[in-house]
């Protein structure tokens, strides 16, 4: 009976991915299909509004997982057919909102942001909804739009159509992990440093386990986008630059968070190429960077530590795998100790049976004692997502917690190659 619970079980983690098989020709044709609206609120309301709709001539996904099966992201983006409701296409994502409202100035002010979800181009008309995450982790209902197909509304206009670069092409994107590395902060001047910098970038990713043994899973692709001014802006310092996406050191007011409010320009930018995951690199010596699960993810070019921040920060948009340190950010109760937490190597033991409870060795106690910090014993060791309490982790030290050694734990490398796995098979 056990045996034949777990084939069930198999075969129904692997029903969406036979679903859509055969399903993306009959569903969609092989461009994206963008839609970019506002999401607005405070620290305890958030509402969405439409914005527009652009026909994109490329699509970097997978023709064959269309239906995201890790559930991790605050929000989830679901597309129906508008004649049978079914769902043909499904991505878990988060937002700068998202973080904005855990911090004090939320409390006092409203704001809005531009977002974007992408999904493949539909041959017919769709349903497009997003549900949010509460603070129980169950998915709400937040937005819905039609879309006419046939409208001439979508626009098809491309606004920033650039030369594009091929840093490493390993295969055809259907099958490939696709990343597209935007300029920022670089001049027309300075593109063959930019290059320079992308081909870094890829032998920093790919000088980690497990990127190393999967170098062959991706595709790198560069796009060439001079600004106006050399670096970035660094508001405490009065520095202020023009450039293409308008990054900014100090976002939220914590000194090394280097992100971007000016989605527009990223995504206009990113359409030049196929991809899934966009990558930033800022012309700055200074230390910094960021990364949000399925939105974007940036750091510098030039600091000594530059390879450390490109894997830590891309293992945030890639895997959605979380911070593992302590405080010295802006947010506030991030993590409800109450709650499981998506992200696959953060657990509060609510439901500790859905972590990575299966690498533990037996007789290892949960929570584990921090007895040495070089241990190499999986357990659950109290500390991070920024809490000191309630809130664990699978190891003493990873590369999601310091920059201080060089190799992931067993959870995050599980994490990475479940990833890898889902858009390359």
């Amino acid at each position: 009976m056990r045996k034949q619970l777990k084939l069930w079980a198999c075969l129904c983690l692997l029903l969406p991915a036979q679903l859509t098989m055969a399903q993306f020709d009959k569903y969609f044709e092989y461009k994206t299909l963008r839609m970019d609206f506002y999401h607005c609120g405070d620290k305890g309301n958030e509402e969405f509004y439409f914005d527009e709709l652009f026909e994109e001539p490329y699509w970097g996904g997978s023709k064959t997982n269309l239906i995201d099966t890790m559930l991790y992201g605050n929000y989830n983006l679901n597309v129906y057919d508008a004649t049978t409701d079914e769902l043909i296409y499904s991505k878990g994502f988060s937002s700068l909102f998202w973080e904005w409202q855990t911090t004090v100035e939320a409390t006092k002010i409203r704001k809005g942001c531009v977002e974007t979800v992408v999904m493949p181009y539909p041959k017919q008309d769709v349903r497009i909804e997003i549900t949010a995450r509460n603070r129980q982790g169950k998915h709400i209902k937040k937005f819905e739009h039609f879309v006419d197909i046939d409208s001439y509304f979508i626009k098809k206009d491309r606004r920033l159509e650039y030369p594009t670069y091929e840093v490493l092409y390993s295969g055809a994107p259907a099958r490939k992990v696709d990343i597209v590395l935007l300029p920022e902060g670089y001049t027309a001047d300075e593109m063959e440093k930019f290059k320079a910098d992308c081909h870094k970038f890829v032998e920093g990713l790919f000088s980690f386990s497990p990127f190393k043994e999967r170098r062959n899973a991706f595709n790198v692709r560069a796009v060439l986008a001079p600004s106006a001014e050399s670096g970035v802006d660094i508001p405490a310092e009065n520095t202020w630059k023009t450039t293409l996406l308008n990054t900014s050191f100090y976002t939220f007011d914590s000194e090394r968070y280097l992100m971007t409010f000016d989605n527009r320009s990223m995504r206009d930018l990113s359409a030049n190429v196929p991809y899934d995951f966009i990558y930033i690199i800022a012309n700055t010596q200074k230390y910094g960077g960021g990364a949000i699960y399925n939105l974007y993810g940036i750091s510098v070019s030039g600091n000594i530590e530059s390879a450390k921040v490109y894997v830590h920060e891309f293992c945030h948009l890639f895997a959605g795998l979380g911070d593992e340190y302590e405080g010295d950010v802006s947010y506030n109760d991030m993590y409800p100790t109450n709650v499981e937490p998506w992200e696959p190597n953060l657990t509060t033991l609510v439901d500790f049976d859905k972590k990575w409870k299966h690498l533990v060795k037996e007789g290892t106690p949960i929570p584990t004692p921090l007895n040495n910090t070089a241990s190499r014993t999986v357990g659950a060791y109290e500390g991070g997502g920024y809490s000191t309490k309630g809130i664990y982790r699978a190891w003493p030290d990873c590369l999601m917690r310091t920059l201080v050694g060089n190799i992931f734990c067993p959870v995050c490398v599980e994490a990475i190659h479940r990833q890898i796995d889902f858009y390359t098979k």
